[in-house]
């Protein structure tokens, strides 16, 4: 299959594009040259977008400003590659014939509506979105347009919203594998999956790390998070003890990826275990506990 992959250059994309390479014909497009960018320029170059798109029969579309850049750039600018950007990629890829799109969404558009008072939110593909910032608009709004133009027999859609996907200090990190956060690699195995299982793959997908908790669990998640984790997850309770690192007292989510690992035959393989053990070898992806 011949695959295209936008923001190829990107931390996600980057990652999607090599564990694509291995099965597939895959280019890749991004605004900063790159060895896994061939073709370099913007979303809102139509030239450019019907070079890449010449003969592709699946796109993967990573490319987006994220929640970092939030405040730091100007809201028209969400809406330019976010919205604006997905709706001009999907206009030349229906004029090229693309059969399939995956789109590379967010978690984080869930909003408010994953943190409930008095318990954490249980997350799945059920629970209403209530976003609050622009860049929570920008790809639910991307979402909404792609899944239209797929019900009027435009490219055959999957969404995969994945979880926190990014160096942060390593505690942090570790704890978030268990309910908020996803290694790249698992990411970039998802995208395979959800490729190679066509149709199947339709609709929205939440991609994140596997989960030792239960729905049952959420109040106690938020009042005493500690203790639920020494039941749950002994394993990390105990590296935790042998670091010196607290416990979190309180988390105020779960994202659920039970429906990705039915329905695509995923497995997230890459946990707790992997931050410290990549804490432990000074890898770039883990940033470490700071002094002082």
């Amino acid at each position: 299959m011949k695959v295209l992959v936008t923001g190829a250059t990107g931390r996600i994309g980057r990652a999607v594009w090599v564990r694509l390479a291995l099965d597939h014909e895959v280019s890749g497009l991004d605004r900063a040259p790159s060895s896994t960018a061939a073709f370099v320029g913007d979303l809102a170059d139509e030239a450019l977008l019907d070079r890449a798109l010449e003969g592709v029969d699946a796109v993967v579309h990573v490319a987006a400003l994220h929640a970092p850049q939030v405040g730091l750039v100007p809201d028209a600018e969400f809406e330019r590659i976010n919205v604006d950007g997905t709706r001009r990629l999907l206009q030349v890829a229906q004029r090229h014939g693309v059969r399939r799109l995956i789109y590379t969404s967010t978690t984080a558009l869930y909003g408010d509506a994953a943190t409930p008072p008095g318990r954490a939110g249980w997350v799945t593909e059920q629970t209403v979105p209530q976003p609050r910032t622009i860049y929570h608009h920008s790809k639910l709004a991307a979402e909404r347009l792609l899944s239209e133009a797929a019900e009027r027999g435009g490219p055959a859609l999957t969404v995969l919203r994945m979880s926190r996907c990014f160096p942060e200090p390593a505690p942090q990190m570790a704890a978030y594998r268990l309910h908020r956060g996803i290694d790249a690699r698992d990411v970039a195995e998802a995208h395979a999956l959800a490729l190679r299982a066509g149709p199947a793959a339709s609709g929205v997908f939440i991609v994140s790390g596997a989960t030792p908790f239960v729905p049952d669990d959420a109040e106690a998640l938020s009042a005493d998070a500690s203790s639920v984790l020494r039941r749950r997850a002994p394993a990390l309770a105990e590296a935790f003890d042998r670091r010196g690192w607290p416990l979190p007292t309180s988390i105020d989510r779960v994202y659920s990826p039970a429906r990705a690992e039915a329905v695509l035959g995923w497995r997230p393989r890459h946990g707790f275990d992997e931050v410290l053990r990549q804490l432990d070898e000074v890898s770039a992806e883990v940033l470490p506990v700071t002094r002082g």
